[in-house]
């Protein structure tokens, strides 16, 4: 079979439910069908049309690894009537699925390469999508040293706990850091912003790709700390996930300038972002 209606949503099943903040959600998902799995075929960093009958769809990052077959995850931040909603939802409840959308990480350029990841709060979720692909044991061999930096406003809004504090550093020559933005008690790690963390590490540029998510404001500071450490324009892979609708290019709800974020992101480098228009 394919699926050959781009905008036809395919009936899946929550099967398990996560709690990692008190406002994130991870859900895991399958199909009714489960031929509709075997051509879907989802690419870290692509995303997904998630629909509530009655309510509405919103676009998604898949946070799970295509390395993971049979199911999705999604981490959903509740912001508004449709995601929360989506929070309500419990294992056996239905939703359709439309997708996969939008470009990927470029993980083929990036074999051979050390990686450093940088997120901020539920932008580590689209990221985990590749951490996950990179350091599963079929595909750990093509690539060198992961770094993963990752903060948030607290030790409480720290998504993913079991992969950063148990799964991924258990992984060879991968290595986690871990901030939240105030001191808070019992809390006996970083503290400090994002990019400040990235200025005091301040990784040698030499080899090495680095993939960044999260806060608009964090991204800005991110990329501007990269630069000033010889980061070159094509060393930095940065992903956008807004205003996206119809996922295929066709409403226009999403483009900027000449780019449609569905179709051409929303996966760009800092090269590409330096050539969208200056109102972005």
């Amino acid at each position: 079979m394919a699926l050959e209606n781009p905008l036809l949503p395919y009936i899946a099943t929550i099967t398990k439910v996560i709690d990692e903040t008190p406002d994130v959600k991870t859900f895991q998902m399958v199909f009714d069908d489960p031929g509709v799995f075997e051509v879907f075929k989802q690419k870290p960093g692509q995303v997904a049309q998630i629909s509530i009958f009655g309510v509405g769809e919103a676009t998604i990052s898949i946070t799970s690894s295509p390395t993971r077959t049979g199911m999705l995850e999604f981490s959903i931040k509740k912001v508004g009537r449709l995601t929360s909603v989506i929070h309500q939802m419990e294992p056996g409840m239905k939703v359709g699925i439309r997708g996969p959308y939008g470009n990927h990480f470029p993980y083929e350029m990036m074999k051979g390469k050390d990686l450093l990841f940088i997120g901020g709060g539920i932008g580590l979720a689209p990221l985990r999508s590749l951490i996950d692909f990179v350091l599963a044991p079929e595909n750990r061999k093509d690539y060198g040293k992961v770094e993963i930096l990752y903060g948030a406003r607290s030790s409480a809004d720290l998504c993913f706990k079991y992969d950063l504090f148990d799964n991924w550093p258990k992984q060879p020559d991968t290595k986690v850091y871990v901030t939240i933005d105030r001191p808070e008690e019992g809390w006996d790690g970083h503290v400090g912003f994002v990019p400040a963390y990235l200025e005091e590490l301040n990784p040698n540029p030499q080899n090495k790709v680095t993939i960044t998510c999260g806060p608009p404001i964090m991204i800005k500071f991110v990329l501007q700390a990269l630069e000033k450490m010889g980061y070159s324009e094509d060393q930095v892979v940065t992903t956008l996930e807004l205003k996206m609708k119809c996922g295929i290019g066709k409403c226009g709800r999403c483009n900027i300038g000449s780019k449609f974020v569905c179709v051409d992101g929303p996966v760009f480098t800092l090269r590409d972002l330096k050539k969208l228009p200056p109102e972005f």
